[in-house]
């Protein structure tokens, strides 16, 4: 079904296994697997295992299962995930109303996977840091292990103050406001 919808899209060439690294990231997470999907992203279940040793901290192993829902213009757009509900809903494990996880502001994620753009590099980059720190939250007790952003709209403002070196937020919303601007030929 999968390569039906990447023919369907020019992408006849395309083999499923090495598509950004898919027959890599199934073989580092073999409790993950894809699923059919009626539209044109890619699905990825199951349970999602890491092991890490932090410099800052102990080893952390754990298990989550999750769906990762991977945008047909990956890595341009950034994979979305669920988690089926060991990480608590209260607001301070970063998981988003709609039940996906928010794992940092949208160009810093998109400005990560650039380096490693591929499943495997997003889930070594993105997905394993946030799951570590959730892990560690929920061990330990306390904020996360690593630095948080504010929810919603004021964190993003924060991190995109950070990311682009500005001092405020009308300063953010001009820089953004160019990046959204076509370029003229």
């Amino acid at each position: 079904m999968l390569l039906k919808i990447l023919q369907s899209h020019g992408a006849d060439k395309v083999k499923i296994g090495t598509r950004h690294g898919v027959k890599q990231f199934l073989k580092d997470y073999p409790g993950m697997s894809l699923s059919p999907s009626r539209k044109t992203e890619m699905v990825l279940t199951g349970s999602f295992s890491f092991s890490v040793k932090s410099n800052e901290a102990d080893i952390i192993s754990n298990t989550y299962d999750v769906k990762i829902i991977v945008p047909f213009a990956f890595p341009k757009e950034i994979p979305t995930v669920i988690e089926a509900g060991k990480i608590p809903r209260n607001g301070e494990f970063h998981v988003n109303p709609d039940g996906t996880l928010c794992m940092g502001s949208p160009l810093r994620l998109l400005q990560i996977l650039s380096e490693k753009p591929t499943l495997p590099g997003f889930a070594e980059s993105c997905l394993v840091p946030y799951l570590y720190a959730v892990s560690y939250k929920l061990k330990h007790g306390g904020g996360f292990i690593f630095s948080e952003l504010k929810h919603g709209t004021p964190g993003i403002i924060e991190d995109y103050l950070d990311l682009f070196g500005l001092q405020n937020k009308e300063q953010v919303i001009q820089a953004l406001e160019l990046l959204g601007k076509k370029q003229r030929s």
